[in-house]
């Protein structure tokens, strides 16, 4: 269906697009009495309850007339999400704010999809720099899958369990490389416990020294295994909170 197909340029290269098999990498927030999902630093699984008070009750199945529910969840440790560089400021930056404002974050992006497998090293999983793509210029955006990937990294819970993290080294590489969007399938770029530090972070989103504006990252994706290694187009949709971090859908479409 050529209604269902868009075009992108990149690299000297016009790529096209088919927009009718899309790749959902999100994981859905889900209430935690009902379904298993994921959860990192240590805040818990979300909630999900019905509004109630004088005789109202937000639920149809308790005899309430519409089902009206609060939910309380953290962006950064439940779900897929993204976040601005205003995740490691003392100034406030919304993650809303950047991409409904900058021009540089389309609203579809060439994406390269790259598996790389942790080294253990003294008790640690790093991702390092020799695990980076060959190609010398890389598009804005970058998916990457650890490896193994099994499905159950759809409910992990990552807490105290040290998950493999990027060298800053590679992050900084891709900087040097264009990369202006990463996302990958772990909780974070950087190592669960690091007093703090946040290297990784801090060399993507250029903090202090050369704040990078245009630049996301996403945590919590989850690549499947039959989608291969390649390049994609990305749609990197954002819930609209106004907040360093919110809720997001990237999603990967084919190119022809």
């Amino acid at each position: 269906m050529d209604f269902l197909r868009a075009t992108l340029e990149w690299a000297g290269k016009t790529l096209s697009v088919d927009l009718a098999c899309p790749v959902d990498l999100s994981l859905p927030l889900k209430d935690e009495r009902v379904s298993d999902g994921p959860s990192a630093w240590y805040v818990g699984r979300p909630r999900f309850e019905p509004v109630r008070g004088k005789g109202f009750v937000g639920r149809v199945s308790e005899g309430g007339p519409v089902n009206f529910t609060n939910v309380n969840f953290n962006p950064h440790g439940h779900g897929t999400h993204t976040e601005c560089l205003g995740h490691i400021t003392p100034e406030a930056h919304s993650v809303d704010e950047q991409i409904r404002n900058n021009t540089s974050i389309p609203w579809l992006m060439p994406c390269l999809v790259h598996s790389v497998t942790p080294l253990s090293t003294e008790g640690n999983s790093i991702i390092s720099k020799e695990s980076l793509p060959e190609m010398k210029g890389l598009p804005p955006a970058i998916v990457l899958r650890t490896m193994p990937n099994p499905e159950s990294k759809k409910i992990t819970k990552w807490d105290n369990s040290n998950p493999p993290y990027l060298h800053p080294d590679f992050a900084s590489e891709l900087v040097k490389r264009g990369v202006e969007h990463l996302l990958i399938d772990l909780p974070s770029v950087d190592k669960e416990v690091d007093g703090g530090a946040l290297l990784s972070h801090k060399m993507f989103f250029g903090v202090p020294d050369a704040p990078r504006l245009n630049a996301t990252i996403t945590e919590f994706v989850y690549t499947p295994n039959s989608s291969p290694d390649g390049l994609y187009a990305l749609s990197l949709q954002v819930a609209p909170f106004d907040l360093d971090a919110a809720p997001s859908r990237p999603v990967l479409f084919p190119l022809k």
